[in-house]
């Protein structure tokens, strides 16, 4: 039991006094690891706010800035980890906000490609400074060997879910 803990101890205790014989050591990482992420999107949610910009479409924002080169929706998908349709929302959304633009692959015009415009990386250039400093003070206290370490576990579950998704 954990009388002094925090909401995942006692959702942990909750289970455990449900299910006594199960064993919740897995549990209880897995819903830290989610607790994290989903305070992280939340806060993420909030600098967005002011932008008119959603979470999803700032994803998109994302994968485009940090891309070379002008991508296929596909790829964009891919990236985000968003289904095709909601790559389609977010674009069209994007391009009506004049942050993105739809343009044609030279070899094959009906290949579509997508393209940040200058607003649009302005929008990010303003956000992502702020979110690397939301994640730095999530990270306060663990040197940068404690961050390697975690950062080798947290590679290594990921690993394990995306084996586990393809299953």
């Amino acid at each position: 039991m954990h009388s002094d803990g925090d909401l995942v101890d006692r959702i942990v205790d909750e289970w455990d006094s449900a299910f006594p014989d199960v064993g919740l050591a897995p549990v209880e990482v897995i819903v830290r690891i989610a607790r994290i992420g989903t305070l992280s999107l939340r806060a993420l949610e909030h600098e967005l706010a002011h932008t008119a910009v959603s979470r999803g479409e700032y994803e998109l924002l994302g994968a485009l800035v940090r891309s070379d080169h002008p991508l296929r929706p596909g790829e964009v998908t891919t990236t985000t980890m968003v289904s095709p349709a909601a790559t389609t929302k977010y674009v069209d959304a994007l391009v009506r906000k004049g942050l993105v633009e739809r343009g044609t692959w030279e070899q094959d015009k009906r290949v579509v490609l997508l393209q940040i415009t200058d607003a649009g990386r302005e929008l990010v250039r303003k956000v992502f400074p702020a979110r690397v400093e939301r994640d730095r003070r999530l990270l306060a206290g663990l040197d940068d060997d404690e961050r390697a370490v975690l950062l080798d576990l947290l590679r290594r579950v990921t690993a394990n879910a995306e084996r586990a998704a393809q299953e």
